[in-house]
C-alpha cells in the first residue's frame, strides 16, 4: 500500500489550491479526481474564461447556518492574493461588472496555472480514479480506488464539490464521506439556478423567451439588481440566479423591470405630449418592444394614450415594477452553478477545515456549507478553504 502525508478527493480549485499549499510545505501529496480532466468547472465558468474571483468577496456575500465561520478564510487568503498569483503568472484579466474579475483569454490559463504549481511543489495527481471506500486506520486513512490500488494518507481532505452539474460528473459522495464519520450535513438543494413556471404561467410568458431587461428582483427583505432573463421555462438571467439562493418553493418573488423609473409619470406625461401614441409604443420608451406589447395588452390598452384611463396607466405601472410572481420550482442541478448547503460548519474548525472530532479530516469548497453569490465568489471560498487547509495538513 502506497503511503502519502496527504490524500485529497477532488481536483476541482479548492483541491488543487490545497494540493499546491501542502506541497510547498514539502508534504508528500496525491489528488484524486474520477474525472478524466481536471478543473472541469474551472475551464466552462464565465463563458470559457474563469470568473476567478470577485473582488468584494466577503461574508456578506455567503450564505451558510453559520455566517461568520467563512471569515477567517477568507481574511487570511484575500481575492488580492489571488490576483496576485494570477498577475505573477502574467495572465492578463479584466474587471466585468460588480467586481466580477475574468481572464481576458482562457479559463484554461486558470487550469494551468495550478497544474504547474502542483508540478513544481511535487503533487502526484490522478485521473479517471474513483474512491471506493474509506477505512480508519490507525492515526490515519485507507483508501480503496476504483484501480483496484489502496493508499494509506495521515491527512484525508474532502474537496468532490456538490450535486450540481451531474453531467461533468457531480454526487453527492462527500456528503455520504461525512456522515460516514458522524458529522452532520445540512439540507442541499440547488442554488444559483434558473427559475421554472407552472404550465398556465408559462404559457402566459413563455412567448418573451428570449427577452432581456435589466431588473431588480426581491424575495423577503433580499433583492438583486442585476439583468433578467425570460426563458422558454421561465425565468433566468444573473438576478434570478441570485435570487434563487434565497428562494424557496411557494414563495413569490417581486420583479421590478424599469427600477428607479416612475413608469405612470411617464405614460401620464406622454399622454399629455403625444395622446395619439399607442400604449405599447409609450411603454416601449422603458422596456423592450415585446414585453411592452405583452403588458400593454395584458392591461388591455390596446388604443393611445389618449383612450386609455389613468387607472389603467397605474395598473401599467405595477405590472412593470410590481410584478408578483410565484415560481413552481427550478431547473435543477442540471443546471445549478453551485449547491446550497453541506457539510455542518458546526462540525468543522473554521481556522483549518478540519472535522472537530475526527483527527486527521478535512472538508473544504463547495461541499461545505458555505455558498457564495454569483459573480466569482465561490471560487474564492474554494481558494481560501483551499489554501487554509493547506496550511495543517
Amino acid at each position: 500500500m502506497q503511503s502519502f502525508d496527504v490524500v485529497i478527493v477532488g481536483a476541482g480549485a479548492a483541491g488543487r489550491m490545497c494540493a499546491v499549499q501542502a506541497g510547498r510545505r514539502g508534504r508528500s501529496v496525491l489528488i484524486i479526481d474520477h474525472a478524466k480532466a481536471p478543473g472541469e468547472k474551472i475551464r466552462i465558468s464565465g463563458g470559457g474564461r474563469c470568473n476567478f474571483t470577485n473582488i468584494h468577496a466577503g461574508p456578506q456575500a455567503f450564505l451558510s447556518q453559520n455566517p461568520r465561520f467563512c471569515i477567517s478564510a477568507l481574511r487570511r487568503y484575500t481575492a488580492k492574493d489571488f490576483i496576485a498569483a494570477v498577475d505573477a503568472r502574467g495572465i492578463a484579466w479584466h474587471e466585468k461588472t460588480l467586481g466580477q474579475l475574468f481572464c481576458d483569454a482562457s479559463a484554461m490559463q486558470i487550469v494551468t496555472l495550478l497544474t504547474d504549481q502542483m508540478a513544481q511543489a511535487g503533487v502526484e495527481l490522478r485521473l479517471g480514479t474513483a474512491v471506493e471506500r474509506v477505512d480508519r486506520g490507525g492515526e490515519g486513512f485507507a483508501l480503496t480506488l476504483s484501480t483496484g490500488s489502496r493508499v494509506s494518507c495521515a491527512s484525508l481532505v474532502v474537496a468532490s464539490g456538490g450535486k450540481s452539474i451531474p453531467k461533468m460528473g457531480a454526487t453527492g459522495w462527500g456528503y455520504d464521506l461525512a456522515r460516514q464519520f458522524g458529522l452532520r450535513v445540512t439540507e442541499t438543494r440547488p442554488a444559483l439556478v434558473p427559475l421554472t413556471f407552472e404550465i398556465g404561467l408559462l404559457e402566459k410568458w413563455q412567448p418573451l423567451s428570449g427577452v432581456a431587461v435589466d431588473a431588480v428582483v426581491a424575495c423577503g427583505k433580499t433583492t438583486f439588481a442585476e439583468a433578467m432573463l425570460f426563458t422558454h421555462r421561465g425565468l433566468s438571467g444573473p438576478a434570478i440566479l441570485q435570487i434563487s439562493s434565497y428562494w424557496r418553493e411557494g414563495q413569490e418573488i417581486t420583479v421590478s423591470m424599469a427600477p428607479g423609473q416612475d413608469v405612470f409619470a411617464t405614460l401620464k406625461a406622454a399622454k399629455a405630449s403625444n395622446p395619439r401614441q399607442a400604449v405599447h409604443t409609450a411603454l416601449g420608451g422603458l422596456l423592450p418592444a415585446r414585453l411592452a406589447q405583452k403588458l400593454a395588452d395584458d392591461a388591455g390598452a390596446r388604443g393611445n394614450l389618449a383612450d386609455t384611463p389613468d387607472a389603467v396607466l397605474r395598473a401599467l405601472d405595477t405590472a412593470v415594477n410590481g410584478w408578483r410572481v410565484k415560481p413552481v420550482g427550478s431547473e435543477g442541478y442540471r443546471t445549478a452553478e453551485v449547491t446550497l448547503g453541506g457539510v455542518d460548519t458546526r462540525d468543522l474548525n473554521s481556522t483549518t477545515m478540519a472535522a472537530n472530532d475526527v483527527p486527521g479530516l478535512y472538508f473544504i469548497g463547495e461541499c461545505v456549507d458555505v455558498t457564495g453569490w454569483l459573480g466569482g465568489y465561490n471560487f474564492q471560498w474554494a481558494w481560501s478553504s483551499g489554501w487554509a487547509a493547506g496550511q495543517v495538513v
